[in-house]
């Protein structure tokens, strides 16, 4: 029987090493825990999560001005509401969905076969390091339209702006790097900007500098913003779920061999895998007022935390919610990239992430091309699997042997 010992912390070691085992117990017995050393509140049923990801007038991102503002350099696409957060997602989403997304697609098969070719003849390759992280950057900066000759700069200043975010405490020092990368990344875009707003291209850089809104062209300080926004928004899902769909993949043979012989399946798969172990674990809100949850009256003003990994696979939701099943029937995989998804690994409500059908795609169209390639693909002899990360998780490396197929080569 799942239980809690009364002085458990989700700032202990042994649940940042592996979170799972304590979401049962946490359930049942300590639905909302509360935190004294962070002065926060986390919640771990499902109905209640939700409940909070829907009333956003009761359940507020104030927090963010604190947690996330600093880095981002501006307000974010979560602080806003009403018309103009409607006006705003509207662009963003648009360089993510229907056409603009069709025509990424080229791109991502380009950019994963570059990376893939010096590993393919190798038969080994660290998913994570090697492929995912430098992939998931890349393809972003194909989006936004920025010179991918700098990913990597970029990409170092962007983990320290996710640091920032998504760290639930920071020491003097810590915090003092992640702002530093924050101005420095500023100081990177703000010429790009200026240089777009004189000649505006297919970008949705360009886009951002060309809208208006309320008749007002965006400040370079609400551009800024929106590109670190999208940053986060489409690196932080993809890498970290495509290593992730892996592992449990090869973790069940069975379901990976099903998926080779029906590409068909692999939507399930993924919705799975972001149902099972989501790449967000917590999303933030501020109480507005007093509000009770399972008896327990969380104080207005009060941080809250939902924990989308408890919630996935809460059983009122989900039957064996810890088993990875590619088809189970309660998930839904033709709605699971939408906001109607069963699982909550991209939120749900106003504020879900923009990125939820560019990471299906990418991922999908990534996936499709490794599987073939990847013949009797297997953990590596020695390698030790870690995942880390409190507020969003993954695989800290995913070292994989397999077999090359045709010559080792990756095609476009």
């Amino acid at each position: 029987m799942p239980t809690v010992n009364s002085r458990f912390s989700v700032l202990s070691p042994d649940f940042a090493a592996d979170p799972y085992p304590y979401f049962a117990g946490l359930r049942e017995y300590a639905p909302v825990h509360y935190e004294s050393g962070i002065d926060s509140y986390f919640l771990s049923r499902r109905h209640d999560v939700l409940r909070v990801l829907t009333d956003h007038e009761t359940f507020s991102t104030e927090m963010l001005q604190v947690r996330a503002e600093p880095v981002m350099r501006g307000r974010v696409l979560a602080q806003m509401t009403g018309a103009e957060h409607t006006a705003k997602r509207k662009i963003v989403v648009r360089g993510f969905t229907g056409q603009a997304l069709q025509d990424l697609i080229p791109a991502i098969r380009t950019n994963a076969a570059e990376l893939l070719a010096p590993f393919l003849p190798r038969g080994r390759m660290d998913l994570v390091n090697d492929f995912g992280k430098p992939l998931a950057v890349l393809v972003t900066l194909d989006v936004l339209g920025l010179d991918r000759r700098d990913w990597r700069q970029i990409a170092a200043w962007h983990s320290g702006v996710a640091e920032f975010i998504t760290a639930i405490t920071l020491t003097p020092e810590r915090r003092a790097h992640c702002l530093d990368c924050a101005e420095q990344l500023e100081a990177y875009l703000v010429p790009v900007i200026e240089q777009r707003r004189r000649r505006p291209g297919d970008d949705l850089i360009s886009r951002l500098c060309t809208a208006e809104f309320d008749g007002v062209a965006m400040s370079n300080r609400d551009v800024t913003a929106l590109i670190v926004n999208v940053l986060a928004a489409a690196t932080e899902p993809a890498d970290k779920t495509l290593a992730l769909l892996f592992k449990h993949l090869i973790d069940h043979p069975e379901q990976l061999a099903e998926v080779r012989r029906d590409p068909s399946l692999l939507p399930a798969a993924i919705a799975e895998t972001l149902r099972y172990t989501p790449p967000v674990q917590l999303i933030p809100r501020q109480a507005e007022s007093d509000t009770e949850f399972a008896g327990t009256t969380v104080p207005a003003g009060a941080t809250l935390f939902c924990m989308i990994g408890s919630a996935n696979r809460d059983p009122e939701a989900f039957t064996a919610p810890d088993t990875f099943d590619i088809h189970r029937p309660d998930l839904g995989t033709a709605r699971s990239f939408t906001a109607a998804a069963q699982h909550l690994a991209f939120g749900t409500g106003l504020h879900q992430c923009v990125g939820a059908a560019f990471a299906r795609a990418e991922i999908e169209t990534v996936a499709a091309m490794l599987l073939p390639l990847l013949d009797q693909v297997r953990f590596s002899p020695g390698s030790a699997y870690r995942e880390s990360g409190l507020y969003t998780r993954g695989p800290a490396s995913l070292c994989l042997d397999f077999t090359p197929v045709d010559g080792g080569a990756a095609r476009p």
